[in-house]
């Protein structure tokens, strides 16, 4: 009985292995065909400008992060016709150290319709007619939603403030959204269109990352007096804290590793399968119409009547977390007959500039972003080990070493040290094919780039762009994001329930909503004053004159 329930136990993980390893080659090929050279000019900037889709572009902005400047200035520089665009930068308040830079951008590009909206002056909440439990906690969507309402046309995106986009990106996102075709003599042909549309991220890190050959092209170091990166952080040196924390500064390097291997291989499987929503809230595209129909409990089936209560559109999601998931996952699930659910712009990448991240803040980052998938994606967040190289490689190594066919045909022994070199040789093979599909990633020859295209989007094979990983770097940082998997995935999943963003704590509940917690100081205050520390719900009496 034993032996049949270990057969069966190997059974199953050569299913999932073989189920992985083919996935991966899905992902793999996509981002291959896709990422590796130039792609055609788009379709709908060249249309009629009464075909033209207005879009407005919605950037929440929280602090002053690694290339903030050029990552907004970005939506400035993109190749749409400017009739059509609206640019919305979004922060909470003006004492927020990005407000000067927001007030900067604006008068450096001033033929743009582009406005810099401060949540403390949004009336829904604030003001004689405004109250701030008019929303939710949700720091984001409180954020963005003045910009939202008051969106002129019926296209929105969404980019975050710390992502770049190539000038084209627009266009392309709009073709694909729209089911614009661009025909090989200049035309456009139409095609399906889709509800949403996004992009996939990559993440440059640019601590001991210098520009390859010449200096950085046009303003790509400094721009109207605002440094590309922070004070503290140069290209080619790390700072003082940095230097004495040793292998420990280089959080940033394991997060750029995360996103293009694990992350990007399935983020093109899945989004290539298209059985499932899979979306990444930093370049996300979408109607406004369809958001606003698709949260209207007259309209949408799938919704409750006591959902009447959160308000439509953005506002609908402010009382939870991971709003780019569930604003997604909505839209996917909504009917909207001749549309397609999503679509990835291969090819258009948006690219995060990062520096000066610590391998706690990594884990702190990895965690936060595990725990607030677990109960949106909560299958997917449990069989997440699996997918990584370390264990899936061993679920392959226990199922060839242990089913009697492969013993058979092949002669593999059915001892553990033929299951230890099955294994480290299938983790050799993963780690080649991922080192391989980074150095063509982080190529950027998908990515249009002109003077004002700064370093870090030039890529590796570019005059100014970014340097080349040394193989020795490389693996070191593969190893660490590898090894740090599980025990990141354990603490995230099954060791707490809080996380904290944009510098408030919130504890993520099983229904996806969020409850503000208090910090120590208040809690400390409330049990002084002889109350009971409690959590703080938006829309709750007891926090009525709560002021984010």
């Amino acid at each position: 009985m034993s032996i049949n329930i270990i057969q069966g136990a190997a059974l199953v993980c050569l299913g999932w292995s073989g189920f992985i390893f083919l996935l991966q080659l899905v992902g793999i090929t996509k981002l291959y065909r896709n990422h590796t050279s130039p792609l055609p000019p788009p379709a709908s900037p060249s249309l009629p400008e009464n075909e033209v889709p207005h879009v407005t572009v919605i950037r929440p902005v929280k602090g002053v992060e690694v290339g903030l400047y050029e990552c907004l200035a970005s939506t400035l520089r993109l190749a749409y016709p400017k009739s059509k665009l609206s640019i919305r930068l979004c922060v909470d308040t003006k004492s927020d150290p990005a407000y000067p830079v927001l007030c900067q951008l604006v008068a450096d590009f001033p033929s743009f319709d582009a406005q810099v909206l401060v949540e403390e002056e949004d009336p829904i909440l604030h003001g004689r007619a405004g109250h701030v439990n008019n929303l939710g906690p949700n720091p984001k969507i409180r954020n963005i939603s003045r910009a939202y309402r008051e969106a002129k046309g019926d296209v929105i995106w969404i980019v975050d403030c710390n992502v770049w986009v190539a000038k084209n990106a627009a266009g392309r996102m709009v073709d694909k959204l729209f089911g614009f075709q661009p025909t090989n003599g200049g035309g456009c042909d139409r095609t399906t269109p889709y509800k949403f549309v996004h992009q996939l991220p990559l993440v440059v890190d640019l601590d001991n990352n210098t520009p390859s050959g010449a200096s950085p092209v046009g303003k790509s170091s400094s721009v109207e007096g605002q440094s590309l990166l922070p004070s503290t952080v140069t290209p080619n040196s790390t700072t003082p804290e940095n230097q004495s924390q040793g292998l420990l500064a280089h959080g940033g390097r394991l997060e750029e590793m995360f996103m293009s291997t694990t992350h990007a291989k399935f983020y093109g499987a899945i989004n290539t399968v298209g059985l499932a929503p899979c979306i990444v809230g930093k370049s996300n595209m979408f109607r406004k119409s369809h958001l606003d129909a698709f949260t209207t409990v007259s309209f949408n089936p799938l919704l409750r009547s006591s959902d009447s209560t959160r308000g439509t559109g953005i506002d609908f999601f402010s009382s939870y977390i991971c709003e780019d998931h569930l604003i997604g996952d909505l839209i996917w699930r909504s009917s909207a007959p001749g549309y397609k659910n999503h679509g990835l712009v291969f090819g258009e990448v948006a690219v995060q500039p990062m520096a000066g991240m610590s391998v706690a803040a990594y884990i702190a980052r990895r965690v936060r972003w595990l725990r607030v998938r677990k109960w949106t994606v909560l299958a997917a967040t449990l069989v997440e080990p699996g997918v990584e190289s370390l264990v899936c490689c061993a679920y392959f190594a226990f199922a060839v070493t242990t089913l009697p066919w492969f013993n058979g045909v092949f002669g593999v022994p059915q001892t553990w040290s033929a299951m230890a070199t099955l294994w480290f040789g299938a983790v050799t093979i993963w780690m080649s094919i991922d080192r391989w599909l980074t150095s063509r990633l982080f190529r950027l020859q998908s990515l249009d780039v002109d003077e004002d295209t700064p370093f870090f989007a030039r890529g590796t094979a570019r005059q100014g762009g970014t340097a080349q990983r040394p193989f020795g770097e490389w693996i070191a940082a593969w190893l660490g994001r590898e090894l740090l998997a599980l025990p990141i995935w354990t603490r995230a999943v099954l060791l707490g329930t809080t996380v904290r963003w944009r510098g408030r704590q919130f504890k993520v509940r099983m229904d996806m909503s969020v409850v503000e917690v208090e910090d120590r100081k208040s809690r400390a205050a409330d049990v002084a004053g002889g109350s009971k520390p409690r959590p703080r719900v938006a829309g709750s009496p007891d926090s009525k004159d709560r002021v984010d």
